[in-house]
């Protein structure tokens, strides 16, 4: 077991502690003082364990992304069959969105709506997260094609974007509404379009 120094289990316990702030409130709308309050550190105590705010809200969407990430992967264990790896993520924002919602919402589309060109690092994880999450999709598809699972008529490169897009979609409208009925129509065309592939 690796044991952590003290300084490195500071840094822990400040992204975890802010990665709720910067979803909830953005990169813009949280405040250092929103930081040291949430924390009970310093401004000095912040910036000697992160360069700036920029820095921080980076690898706090990392957390927040990274907590996704390993969700998705712990559900996908041991499954061979691409129709039951795309359902993975049907199932996980079906089931999870009430929680997601009030952590703030999606941190991917959360982050790359807030940041843009206010925050180029923290829009370049968000563009790289988007891409690991486009690619695995991809992936997945093509090779469902190639096993023959899949239709060979399919664009895989097409249906990971309408299939990312549909989940952010959903996620958007049922948070904006206050409606989960929104993202749960959107995860019914994905799965219309799963089959609609499947030989």
């Amino acid at each position: 077991m690796q044991f952590k120094t003290k300084a490195e289990r500071t840094r822990q316990f400040i992204i975890e502690t802010t990665a709720p702030i910067f979803n909830m409130k953005g990169y813009e709308g949280t405040s250092i003082s929103d930081i040291t309050a949430a924390t009970g550190l310093t401004k000095g105590s912040i910036y000697g364990n992160f360069k700036d705010k920029e820095e921080l809200a980076a690898v706090a969407f990392d957390y927040n992304f990274g907590k996704i990430r390993t969700e998705i992967v712990n559900r996908s264990l041991g499954l061979k069959d691409p129709v039951e790896q795309l359902l993975v993520y049907v199932d996980f924002y079906g089931e999870v969105f009430d929680k997601i919602y009030v952590a703030g919402g999606c941190p991917l589309l959360n982050s790359a709506v807030d940041t843009d060109d206010s925050n180029s690092e923290l829009f370049e994880r968000v563009q790289k997260a988007m891409l690991e999450w486009h690619t695995h999709i991809f992936k997945i598809v093509t090779y469902g094609i190639r096993k023959e699972i899949f239709s060979t008529e399919t664009n895989a490169a097409a249906f990971a974007d309408q299939f990312v897009s549909l989940i952010e979609g959903g996620m958007l409208l049922s948070k904006t509404f206050k409606n989960k009925k929104h993202l749960n129509a959107c995860l019914d065309l994905i799965r219309k379009m799963i089959r609609e592939i499947t030989n």
